[in-house]
C-alpha cells in the first residue's frame, strides 16, 4: 500500500521534468529533420524510458525518505533476527537473493517491497505490524511481500509505465507542436504557450494512465496474497489480512479505503478504479475459494 503511490507520484513529477528540460534544450532539432511523427515518437520514448528507469532506481531511496526506513543492517535484538531469518527463507524458497529489512515507524500494519533488482530489494514492516500481528501472520505479510519481488512486479510496473509515459508524452507533444504551428502568439509567447499545453496534456493523460497502473496494482496483489499463503501456509495468510481488516476499520476510512485496505462495497464506478488494492474481504473470499 505505502509504495504505489509515492512511486506514481514520482514517476509522473519525472515526466514533467524531463518535457520541460526537453522543451528547453528543444531536444525534436537535434533528431533527424527527415523523421517528422518518427522524431516525436523518438522524443517520447526517449522520455518515457528515462522517467520510468529512474523512478525504479529510486525507488528504495523513494521509500526510505518517505516514510523513516531504517534498514537492518544488523539485527539489534531477537526480534530483528527473526525477520531477518524469515526473509532469508522465504528468499531461499523462491530462488532469489535475500531482501534488506528495514523497519518504519507508523501505527497502521503495513509493510512494503522495493527495489530495482530482484536480488537487492527492500522489505520494511511497520512497528505497528509487529505489535498487532502474531509471528505466523508476519511471516505470512512476508511472503505476501517477497513474491512481489520474485514475480519481478517492480520490473513489469516499469515497462507499463514507460509505455504510458511515451503514449501520453507522443500525444502531448503532437498538441504542442499543433499550438506552436498555429502562430497565434509570437517569439517566446508562442514557444511557451507550446511548453505549457505539452505539460497540461500530459499532466491529463499520466493522470487517467494511472488507472491502468491501478489495474495492474489489484491484480498483482491477489497474486502476491497467493504467494504469501504458498510460502507461510493459508490460513496464516487469511489470518493476517482479517487482522489488516480489523485494524483499518478503526483508522481513518477515505485514504484506506481509496487504496482497498479497508472492507468497502466499492465494486465499480471512479472510485474503484482508482484503489491500489482490492478491498480486504475481496482478498479473503479470493484465498477461501482456493483449494
Amino acid at each position: 500500500m505505502k509504495r504505489i503511490m509515492p512511486l506514481l507520484g514520482s514517476n509522473l513529477l519525472l515526466v514533467l521534468m524531463l518535457s520541460v528540460a526537453a522543451r528547453l534544450i528543444r531536444l525534436q532539432h537535434w533528431l533527424p529533420a527527415h523523421a517528422g511523427i518518427g522524431a516525436l515518437l523518438l522524443e517520447a520514448a526517449l522520455l518515457g524510458a528515462s522517467a520510468s528507469v529512474l523512478c525504479l532506481l529510486l525507488s528504495t531511496w523513494v521509500a526510505r525518505s518517505t516514510l523513516g526506513v531504517q534498514v537492518i543492517v544488523s539485527a539489534r535484538n531477537p526480534a530483528e533476527q527473526w525477520l531477518l531469518n524469515v526473509l532469508a527463507r522465504h528468499a531461499r524458497a523462491l530462488g532469489i537473493g535475500p531482501p534488506q529489512a528495514g523497519l518504519f515507524d507508523s501505527p497502521e500494519p503495513n509493510a512494503l517491497a522495493t527495489g530495482a533488482r530482484r536480488d537487492a530489494a527492500l522489505i520494511a514492516v511497520s512497528t505497528g505490524l509487529l505489535e498487532r500481528m502474531s509471528r505466523p501472520e508476519i511471516e505470512a505479510v512476508l511472503g505476501h511481500e517477497i513474491t512481489h519481488i520474485g514475480s519481478g512486479d517492480m520490473l513489469t510496473l516499469t515497462v507499463i509505465q514507460g509505455v504510458i509515459n511515451t503514449s501520453a508524452a507522443f500525444v502531448a507533444y503532437l498538441v504542442g507542436n499543433l499550438v506552436e504551428g498555429a502562430g497565434l502568439l509570437p517569439g517566446s509567447a508562442g514557444a511557451l504557450a507550446c511548453l505549457l499545453s505539452v505539460l497540461a496534456v500530459q499532466l491529463l493523460l499520466g493522470t487517467l494512465a494511472n488507472l491502468i497502473v491501478m489495474g495492474f496494482s489489484r491484480w498483482r496483489e491477489l497474486r502476491a496474497d497467493l504467494g504469501g499463503a504458498r510460502l507461510a501456509g493459508k490460513c496464516n495468510m487469511i489470518a493476517a489480512l482479517t487482522e489488516l481488516q480489523r485494524a483499518h476499520e478503526l483508522l481513518p476510512a477515505r485514504p484506506l479505503a481509496a487504496c482497498g485496505m479497508r472492507s468497502s462495497n466499492v465494486h465499480h464506478g471512479l472510485q474503484r478504479l482508482l484503489m491500489s488494492h482490492p478491498p480486504l474481504d475481496e482478498r479473503i473470499a479470493a484465498l477461501q475459494s482456493r483449494s
